[in-house]
This record gives C-alpha cells, sequence and structure tokens, in this order.
C-alpha cells in the first residue's frame, strides 16, 4: 500500500529531528520557520518571542508535543566563528542556554553535515547560544559520533544563603548561581523531602513556591546582558555539595514548572561554579551529577578561573551522551481549532 507523502495540510510544513539527552527531549527544527530577524542572538531570542511565538505553541505544545517539550531552532549567529546559531523554546518561552540541547546538538551538528570536515578523536563545533560561545566536542571516530563534552560560558556564584519567605515553610535558604542561566539551588531536606524518592510532583511544588519566592523578592542581574538577568528555575538537590566520587542527585524546575529529565547540563555548570565557589571543589576536579528523575549523569568538571563582570568565575566542562529518537513532519489544517497548540496543566 502507497501513503501520500504529506496529509492535506495548509501553511508551512515544519520538519524537526527529534532526539534525547539523559531522558530529556530535544525537538530541533530543520525547516518551516519563517526568517528570524536580528542583528544578533539575543535580538532574533526578542524577535522570535514577539513575532513568531506561535510557531513555539504549535511544536511545543500537544497535540505535537507535551508539557515538558524542549526545542532548538537554528539560527545565523553574528559571530564569525560560531558554527551555528541556536535558539532554545520551552513550554513557557525561550531560554538562554541549555546544556543538554548543546550536547544532542553537538552529535546533530556532525551528523547532518553542518561541519564539513569532522575529526577525530574528537570534532569542536562552535555554537553560538543566547548566553555566548559555547564550545563543544564530540566523539568521532569511523564516521560515527558518540559522546559530547562543551565549555560553558563563564559560571558564577551569584549570591548565597539568601533568605527568601516560602508560604508554609516560613523563611528559606537558598543559593543563586548563572550556569548560563540563572538557578536557586536548595536541598530538599529543607520541605521534608528526597530526590531519589519522593513524587516528582511534590519536589516540583517545592521547587516552584521558591521559584516563586525568589522572583518576588530578589533583584537579579547579570554583567553582561539584562537579557540573562532572570530566574530560570530552582534545582533540587540531596545536599551532597561536598566534593565525593559518588554522584549527587538533584531535579531541576525550570519555566513553568517544567520537569528535567537529564541532570541539567546549564544546571550543573551552576552547580560546580557554586561549589567552587564555597571551595567544595577543586579545578579539574569531575563530579558526577545525577538526575532523580530518570537515573541519567552527567560530568562536571571546573577547568579555569575567569571573570564575569566583577563575579569571580569559572568555565566549566559538562560531558554527556544524547540519543536519536527519529524524524517528523508536522502539518496544520485551517480548520482545526486545536491546531495551534495547548496544554494540559
Amino acid at each position: 500500500m502507497e501513503f501520500p507523502k504529506l496529509p492535506p495540510h495548509s501553511g508551512s510544513v515544519l520538519s524537526v529531528v527529534d532526539m534525547h539527552t539523559g531522558g530529556e527531549p530535544l525537538r530541533i527544527i530543520l525547516s518551516g520557520f519563517p526568517e528570524v530577524k536580528g542583528d544578533t542572538i539575543l535580538a532574533k531570542r526578542r524577535y522570535v518571542r514577539e513575532h513568531l511565538d506561535h510557531l513555539r505553541k504549535v511544536l511545543m505544545f500537544e497535540p505535537r508535543g507535551h508539557y515538558d517539550m524542549y526545542g532548538a531552532l537554528l539560527v545565523r549567529s553574528e559571530l564569525a566563528e560560531a558554527d551555528l546559531g541556536i535558539l532554545f523554546m520551552h513550554n513557557e518561552g525561550y531560554s538562554t542556554m541549555c546544556g543538554h540541547a548543546v550536547i544532542a546538538l553537538g552529535r546533530f551538528a556532525v551528523d547532518y553535515g553542518l561541519i564539513k570536515e569532522p575529526t577525530s578523536p574528537e570534532t569542536q563545533i562552535n555554537i553560538h547560544c543566547p548566553c555566548g560561545l559555547v564550545k563543544a566536542f564530540t566523539q568521532y571516530s569511523n564516521g560515527k559520533t558518540g559522546a559530547v563534552r562543551f565549555l560553558s560560558v563563564p559560571a558564577f556564584a551569584f549570591a548565597t544563603d539568601v533568605s527568601v519567605s516560602v508560604p508554609g515553610y516560613e523563611s528559606i535558604t537558598v543559593d543563586i548561581s548563572y550556569g548560563g542561566a540563572l538557578y536557586a539551588f536548595v536541598s530538599a531536606e529543607k520541605f521534608g523531602l528526597d530526590v531519589n524518592k519522593s513524587k516528582i510532583r511534590d519536589l516540583v511544588d517545592a521547587a516552584t513556591a521558591v521559584s516563586d519566592a525568589v522572583k518576588s523578592q530578589v533583584k537579579l542581574h547579570h554583567p553582561v546582558s539584562e537579557d540573562l538577568a532572570f530566574l530560570y528555575g530552582t534545582i533540587i538537590t540531596d545536599g551532597k555539595d561536598a566534593y565525593s566520587e559518588e554522584p549527587t542527585t538533584n531535579v531541576c524546575v525550570f519555566a513553568d514548572a517544567q520537569v528535567d529529565r537529564s541532570p541539567t547540563g546549564s544546571g550543573v555548570t551552576a552547580r560546580i561554579a557554586l561549589q567552587y565557589h564555597k571551595g567544595l571543589i577543586a579545578l579539574n576536579q569531575a563530579r558526577s551529577f545525577k538526575s532523580g528523575a530518570t537515573g541519567s549523569v552527567f560530568t562536571g568538571t571546573a577547568v579555569e578561573e575567569t571573570m564575569c563582570g566583577d563575579f569571580r568565575a569559572v568555565v566549566v566542562e559538562v560531558r554527556g551522551h544524547a540519543h536519536y529518537s527519529g524524524v517528523a513532519s508536522f502539518t496544520q489544517e485551517s480548520d482545526d481549532p486545536l491546531s495551534g497548540g495547548f496544554l494540559l496543566c
């Protein structure tokens, strides 16, 4: 039996490649988006948010996606050294950094020919994210790609031991750290929870309460751009911040209560920066981070001291592995009232 290439539809066809890194999905948009205007990557991010947000909802929301879907849109970079520019999207809007996506894009860029002459044992890919240029290195041997490591933008502890008022818990002390995006960090035990055993719904509720408190009570800023000065989410940890050869576990809740299935690449970056700031980990000392949601593992290592404005910072290397899930061509019909997407909260 022969099937038509595409079903009846109206408008453009949105073609994607689906991957996941440690269980966290990434939908890479190949074609179907209109031209994204803007002279810089941050200007492009603003343009997509203001003019093309309906397409984010088409691809991230049901019936084509789900509440926790994550996406990446390839765009042109203004940096000569960049191999590709990227915009990240999720259930609420657009992030400035995404480590699990960078790991997936490291494989994708080589496998899909964006790097013309891959090298062994590693191929370098310069990925221009809204937070800055991120250098990824993809294992490559005999025509096959493997694990990916990346070097972060300068990461720093923004503030430590910050007291915020959380309804139902009075005062809770959190740390805030930047790894391409700003996160609040808090131990699960402060809420009577366990990142390895508690229900995800309970962890989400606690993290969301912390995020709401920090957003309303703490003034955030970033020395490079105010576009980066927002709290992306809260990471609930097992409290094991002192160095150990055993993995430390966390669960990241970001955007609109979206749960990261992976250990969170930018979160690992921010957590390493925080541990380094507190003297709990040394340069070139690798630490393993486990997702409380899936058990998948990333490794993180502070490899270089640097500065970000007035903040003492570190460059962090994060390593993980992404896998392909499939490819798809998404269409819309003009008489479909749900074609634009919806979410069940």
